[in-house]
């Protein structure tokens, strides 16, 4: 019967190691049942699984080989209880742990190693997504993250969430979980909310300031806040009050717009990643209509503004773009497109984004207030919107500026 060994070897890097490595199993008569190795920093780690049917003199074949190339090198009898026990953990689920955060701190990892313990989750992998740390000590541009490969079995993963998202709160880092699968790198369509999320305005406001129904447009909005107004209801008398509003006024805020934190950099790669896009906005046409010349969205769908002779009516055109709406829209394209819900994400920052975000493969809440947050699968509020790119789980290196 084969005697299975775990060999590892260490040291720093250098060309050929894994050739004289080889070499030194295969003249041993060992047969490779799984490999994995990594360079961190200039120093190699390499593990390899081989079974071996007569003990050859491996651990002196293999002494011998870590003398001549710098290394380390050991080999391990593993037990055929040891074999089964890794194999029954490699077919458990999968989950993804990303820590983002302008700089993520060193105690984190401690409290994440804990959070993970407590729900019975081993880490498998950690590696960095973001660039380096520039040598003058200044936070990265782009901000710093980390994934983590989790495994366990019957992990409860909704608190495991919660838990998350209290401990990230405390340390002013985002901490992800999503669950493994094969569509988390081969989604294909994102959707985003406008105001707030691609832009850091809420134009209704905005248009209301500069008619002088600022504050009788707030009114509306508060009382719709504590439940005596529905969306639908909340959403036509706020425009009523901006009848009369001359359209230049639209043309002035538009050319205006202050875009998020990273939205360009998002945009321009996931075009070049051939990511299908479009803005799902209970704002309005006029507004979803420059970014889209802009930043080049592959469709918009939002709220027509009526405009007469130059000046807004206070009415809007059939259908509202609403919670319910935006959720329809994003499963519309989908299958337009031919795409699966798993394939879908969508980026939004209010209550009027939850049903998209629960109803995409990935759905994450962005810049967003606690009870979003809490609801949300996922939530990015420490870096710029082109985070979202980590999450779907790009590294820095993949990326163009």
């Amino acid at each position: 019967m084969a005697t299975r060994y775990l060999i590892r070897a260490t040291g720093v890097a250098r060309p050929g190691q894994l050739a004289g490595l080889g070499e030194a199993l295969a003249n041993s008569g060992a047969r490779l049942l799984d490999i994995n190795q990594s360079v961190t920093f200039g120093m190699l780690s390499l593990e390899a699984l081989v079974a071996l049917e007569h003990d050859n003199a491996l651990e002196a074949a293999l002494s011998n080989a870590g003398d001549t190339l710098g290394l380390d090198v050991q080999a391990v009898a593993v037990s055929a209880d040891d074999y089964q026990r890794w194999s029954e953990q490699a077919s458990q689920p999968r989950l993804i742990l990303t820590l983002l955060a302008p700089r993520l701190p060193a105690g984190i990892l401690a409290e994440v190693g804990a959070l993970t313990a407590e729900f019975g989750l081993t880490v498998e992998l950690i590696h960095r997504l973001s660039g380096r740390e520039p040598l003058d000590g200044d936070a990265p541009a782009k901000g710093a993250c980390v994934e983590c490969w989790l495994r366990g079995d019957d992990a409860d993963v909704e608190a495991l969430r919660e838990k998350a998202l209290a401990l990230g709160a405390q340390h002013d880092v985002d901490i992800a979980i999503q669950e493994d699968s094969i569509w988390r790198r081969h989604r294909r369509l994102v959707c985003f909310d406008m105001d707030s999320t691609l832009i850091q305005a809420e134009v209704i406001d905005e248009l209301a300031r500069r008619h002088g129904v600022g504050d009788e447009v707030a009114d509306v909005t508060e009382r719709a806040m504590r439940g005596e107004l529905d969306f639908q209801q909340s959403f036509r008398e706020r425009m009523s009050k901006l009848a009369g509003l001359d359209e230049a006024v639209l043309a002035s805020i538009a050319a205006e717009l202050p875009l998020m934190d990273g939205v360009e950099r998002l945009m321009a790669n996931l075009k070049r990643l051939g990511y299908r896009t479009a803005i799902l906005s209970g704002g309005f046409t006029y507004f979803a209509e420059y970014l889209q010349d802009k930043l080049g969205f592959d469709e918009i769908h939002a709220n027509e503004l009526v405009i007469e002779n130059g000046i807004v009516t206070g009415e809007v055109r059939e259908p509202i773009v609403d919670a319910e709406r935006k959720a329809e829209l994003l499963e519309q394209i989908a299958l337009r497109e031919g795409l699966t819900l798993d394939q879908t994400i969508a980026v939004g920052d209010g209550a009027n984004d939850l049903k998209m975000l629960a109803k995409a493969g990935l759905g994450i809440a962005f810049r967003a207030k606690p009870m979003v947050r809490a609801q949300a699968r996922q939530a990015i509020s420490t870096l710029g919107i082109d985070a979202v790119l980590y999450l779907i789980g790009y590294r820095e290196a993949d990326l163009v500026d």
